[in-house]
C-alpha cells in the first residue's frame, strides 16, 4: 500500500505539512517496502489558483490508497474522492512519527474536507 503525506522537507523527519495543495513536498511512502519517494510539488506551491485540484493529479498519478495531511480544501477532497483515495486529515508533527501512527491505525479517513481555520474566526463567531 502506498500513501501520500504532505511535508515542508523532502525527507521523512521534516514536518507534516499541514497545507494539502501548496504542500511543499508530497512523501510517497510504501509500507511494503518501506521505500520513500520525495515529490517536490513547487508548481502547486506557486500556483494561483488551482493548487489542491493540480495536487490532487500529482498524488493520484503516484497511485496512492490515502493522503495524510493535516487540511484539505473542498475541490482537492473530491479529487482525491472521486480516485478512491482516503484523506486523513489533522495530521501533524514528523512525517516518521505520522506514518507510524497511520500504520497503527490512529488516523480515521475523513467524510468532508476542512480547509485551514481563519486566525479571528473563533471570535467572529461569538460576535455573529
Amino acid at each position: 500500500m502506498k500513501a501520500a503525506v504532505t511535508a515542508t522537507g523532502g525527507d521523512v523527519s521534516s514536518e507534516v505539512d499541514p497545507r494539502f495543495g501548496r504542500a511543499r513536498w508530497f512523501l510517497i511512502v510504501d509500507t511494503e517496502s518501506d521505500a520513500v519517494v520525495a515529490i517536490d510539488n513547487s508548481v502547486g506551491v506557486e500556483a494561483g489558483h488551482g493548487a489542491g485540484v493540480a495536487s490532487a493529479q500529482t498524488v493520484i498519478d503516484q497511485g496512492v490508497s490515502c493522503v495524510l495531511t493535516g487540511h484539505c480544501g473542498p475541490k482537492a477532497f473530491r479529487a482525491l474522492e472521486a480516485a478512491g483515495i482516503d484523506v486523513l486529515l489533522g495530521v501533524s508533527g514528523s512525517v516518521s512519527s505520522a506514518i507510524e501512527r497511520w500504520r497503527k491505525g490512529e488516523f480515521k479517513a475523513a467524510s468532508a474536507a476542512a480547509s485551514p481555520r481563519r486566525p479571528n474566526e473563533d471570535k467572529e463567531r461569538e460576535d455573529a
